[in-house]
């Protein structure tokens, strides 16, 4: 039997209702090829007992120490080639996400046959809150691991990438950003961008509160110095501060202007692409 392609892994404590729209999002899928693995922290809420009996469903109970442990007693259990790691709240965009995500990494190691490589394929995401479409980087290059990288939500990972390390847990909201900085600069992982619209982020959850942010500051300037160096990191942190990066954030988050925010950053990212 094939190896299943895609592990789609959901961690829950508690999740009300928000946990069965983000696994029915991933049942309506076109593509056969995946599991759902549910890692639930010992919820007593009853929304487990509401999970569709379905054999590609598997559940975990553990009681855990926050997103980013149950996300690592999560990996052991996964099966397929790809993760992607959906928060209860969060859904796949359409029924055709991972079909077209198949699609194209078929393509991609079709094409690199006999080049042993581990990839993160990564789309786009749109943002509920802001109502607008979110675009992830077309590239990733050190500039773009400083400042913006895909959110999780949207990026299918190498299973290889957990054998060696999961999350390290010491970052309380970073550990993602963290860890893909790890493949990019560890591992010599090849990022590609897929023009997919990946999932539907619920928006305002654990990194977006205010202690949170404080502290998602402070972590970025420590992963950031480790993988780049501190002078490159002031380098950009002053690029970013040049070009108003604090107040276009205030107009990204702002469901008024988010759009249309978007709609430029595409457009200036298309047109970096066209020059190359």
């Amino acid at each position: 039997m094939d190896r299943i392609f895609f592990s789609i892994v959901v961690v829950c404590l508690n999740p009300g209702e928000k946990l069965m729209p983000t696994i029915q999002s991933v049942l309506m899928q076109e593509c056969g090829s995946y599991e759902i693995v549910v890692k639930d922290g010992g919820s007593v809420d009853g929304s487990l007992a509401r999970m569709p009996k379905d054999d590609r469903i598997r559940l975990y109970v553990q009681k855990d120490k926050g997103i980013y442990d149950a996300m690592n007693q999560a990996l052991p259990h996964v099966k397929g080639r790809y993760v992607l790691f959906l928060n209860c709240g969060d859904v796949l965009h359409d029924g055709c996400v991972l079909s077209e995500m198949e699609k194209r990494i078929g393509q991609e190691e079709a094409e690199r046959k006999g080049t042993p490589k581990q990839y993160i394929f990564y789309g786009n995401q749109y943002n509920q809150q802001q109502k607008s479409v979110v675009y992830s980087a077309p590239q990733v290059n050190d500039f773009t691991c400083y400042r913006n990288v895909p959110c999780h939500q949207v990026c299918f990972y190498d299973a290889g990438l957990f054998l060696e390390r999961g999350y390290d847990t010491k970052y309380r909201v970073r550990a993602d950003y963290e860890h893909f900085l790890y493949c990019i600069y560890e591992k010599k992982v090849r990022a590609i961008s897929v023009d997919v619209l990946v999932a539907d982020y619920e928006g305002g959850g654990f990194s977006e509160t205010k202690e949170n942010r404080r502290i998602s500051a402070r972590e970025h300037r420590e992963i950031t110095a480790r993988y780049l160096g501190c002078r490159k990191a002031l380098r950009y942190r002053l690029i970013m501060l040049l070009t108003l990066a604090p107040l276009r954030t205030r107009l990204a988050e702002d469901a008024r202007y988010a759009s249309l925010y978007n709609k430029v950053k595409t457009a200036v990212y298309r047109l970096k692409e066209n020059r190359r």
